[in-house]
């Protein structure tokens, strides 16, 4: 799968000043969504605001859960290495999305930032969509 820009929410940055996220214990969730995300106006991941596939056919509401495989600060740079994350259709097709959400779930929904993958995807039965992380850059570093 080709791989996707990360924008921030404003929000997100809003947040980090304000201590509204703890990134080294958070759940993260990756949403899928077909509307293009606004990241100056937006704070919190609902289906009103990034209206999602439906539940079925593999998709999970509210999306994959992540998991943390690092969370640290080195010499002043705090980085967040999040695992890849599959989404497999079963039993029906997952879509259509262009782009991922990725929202911190343990503080209500706040929006952390979102990848525009170019173009509509749908996932036919049995088919497969890879949220492809950078296991050494992350997702994101904070300075």
């Amino acid at each position: 799968m080709a791989t996707a820009a990360f924008v921030k929410y404003y929000s997100f940055i809003d947040e980090q000043a304000k201590a509204g996220h703890n990134l080294a214990t958070a759940v993260f969730k990756l949403a899928l969504t077909n509307t293009l995300p606004d990241p100056t106006t937006q704070t919190v991941w609902n289906t009103t605001v990034a209206p999602a596939p439906a539940a079925a056919a593999g998709y999970t509401a509210g999306g994959n859960t992540l998991t943390t495989s690092s969370a640290t600060t080195t010499g002043g740079v705090f980085k967040l290495v999040l695992a890849d994350s599959v989404f497999t259709a079963s039993g029906g097709s997952i879509g259509p999305f262009q782009y991922a959400i990725l929202y911190n779930s343990s503080a209500t929904n706040k929006l952390v930032g979102y990848y525009n993958y170019g173009s509509s995807i749908t996932l036919a039965d049995t088919e497969t969509f890879t949220y492809d992380t950078d296991p050494t850059n992350g997702v994101l570093t904070l300075t």
